[in-house]
């Protein structure tokens, strides 16, 4: 028989040592996994997260495409204009030429 050493427990000297690092590995891995009602809680809160983001981008995407027709409404309105000035300013040179031949 050989002397017992500090820690030797002797019957529990049986336990197979390749299968007690599985025993250890469960003990101190616990924390690393959460549970699957913490992974849901999660991934709920990203989805609602994510649900905010698509109506913030929504919204913003309505808002742009009113102005966007806005200032294409406005555009037009500005050529439109922009060609009844030139069409004045042609007809002031076209009779200021007339003016000129006719001295």
């Amino acid at each position: 028989m050989r002397p017992r050493l500090h820690g030797d427990c002797g019957a529990a000297d049986n336990i197979d040592r390749a299968r007690q690092g599985h025993y250890i590995g469960r003990m101190t891995n616990k924390t690393d996994h959460p549970s699957i009602e913490q992974e849901l809680v999660r991934l709920e809160g990203q989805v609602v997260k994510l649900l905010e983001v698509v109506e913030r981008l929504m919204r913003e995407n309505r808002s742009l495409r009113t102005q966007q027709e806005s200032l294409t409404m406005e555009r037009a309105g500005l050529l439109e204009k922009h060609d009844q000035v030139r069409n004045r300013v042609d007809a002031i040179v076209t009779r200021l030429k007339s003016l000129e031949t006719g001295i």
